[in-house]
């Protein structure tokens, strides 16, 4: 056995223990600060006295910084971080993981972070971070992206450093609204990466509840129809996955719709679409915006959800997703898909 974080954890199982719980509490003030003391430990599941112990820890090697505004993390600490990042990752599983999901899942990659969403508000923020690297990284030479609402996807934008070269990016809603939360609309969220980038972004307002009739006609419109020819251009879709009922009930479906979408075993949502636990589209709502189809010729296409609650309705878009797909998900989602796709 090489010397190594594995075997380290065999001869002194405390010390990582230990070693885990600091590189937890390093991250999350990392990607939450500045930070108070009260939500940095539910985020990291401690209790009061544990959390002061452990700031007070890290406060005296220099990798945090405690002000009156909160807790932020120092020169140093990102230093550790960024040299602990890899070992650690291999060292939990969540590696091996993600290589396992990628392989059944059939797409580019699989991203895992730590904690589950539904029990920790910490995991969504580390979602966030995720993705904006693999933005980043990725996007290359693209210059129109197009992003969905949710709060996921809302929290990627505190995780860009705004680009020397914003390279002519422009950010688009990928669709019409959802729900009544104006800060997690698609458009909104537009504006919040074109902020962080240094880039442009167009607004699109498209209602949810017209008739068919006023659908149509509003297809016509010229704001409508750049939309669509926008569409066609994208070079990076971010999006979430959502819960097939919990999106009924956003949109304020009635039950009629409701009943429908249980009887046709809807399990997952994205751009508007319902899916089977097979993939199938099984309901679609009355919108413009990015079809399915559209997807597969999408160079950087990247789908982010977690808990999990959501596992089933991740694996019902996933078992049609584009092959160039990354998703970025947490361990709560990413262990429950496994125990789903191997029962």
């Amino acid at each position: 056995m090489e010397f190594s974080m594995e075997a380290q954890s065999k001869l002194v199982p405390e010390m990582m223990e230990v070693m885990q719980e600091r590189y937890r509490m390093l991250k999350f003030v990392k990607v939450a600060g500045p930070i108070g003391r009260r939500l940095l430990g539910e985020m990291s599941g401690l209790s009061e006295r544990e959390t002061r112990t452990m700031m007070d820890f890290l406060r005296e090697q220099h990798l945090i910084s405690v002000a009156k505004n909160g807790t932020t993390i120092t020169a140093e600490g990102n230093k550790v971080l960024e040299a602990l990042e890899l070992p650690m990752e291999k060292w939990s599983g969540r590696i091996a993981l993600a290589n396992r999901l990628t392989e059944l899942l059939g797409v580019r990659s699989v991203k895992v972070v730590a904690g589950d969403s539904d029990a920790n508000d910490g995991a969504k923020n580390l979602l966030g971070m995720a993705a904006a690297k693999e933005f980043v990284s990725g996007l290359g030479d693209g210059t129109i992206v197009a992003v969905t609402g949710g709060s996921t996807v809302a929290s990627i934008p505190n995780y860009i450093n705004k680009m020397s070269d914003s390279r002519g990016l422009l950010f688009i809603a990928a669709r019409g609204g959802v729900g009544d939360d104006i800060g997690l609309q698609a458009n909104v969220i537009a504006a919040s990466f074109a902020e962080a980038c240094g880039g442009t972004y167009n607004t699109f307002y498209y209602p949810e509840s017209l008739s068919e009739e006023a659908h149509e006609a509003f297809r016509k419109e010229p704001s409508v129809l750049k939309m669509i020819q926008l569409y066609e251009k994208v070079d990076c879709v971010l999006h979430g996955i959502g819960d097939a009922q919990t999106m009924a009930n956003l949109r304020g479906s009635n039950a009629e719709e409701r009943h429908m979408l249980d009887e046709e075993g809807a399990k997952g949502e994205a751009f508007g679409y319902y899916f089977d636990r097979t993939g199938k589209v099984v309901h679609r709502i009355r919108t413009v915006g990015i079809r399915p189809e559209q997807l597969n010729r999408v160079p950087l296409l990247i789908s982010i959800a977690g808990g999990k609650s959501k596992a089933g309705a991740i694996l019902s878009y996933m078992a049609t997703a584009p092959k160039q797909t990354i998703l970025v998900t947490d361990e709560g989602a990413a262990n429950e898909m496994i125990n789903l796709l191997t029962q």
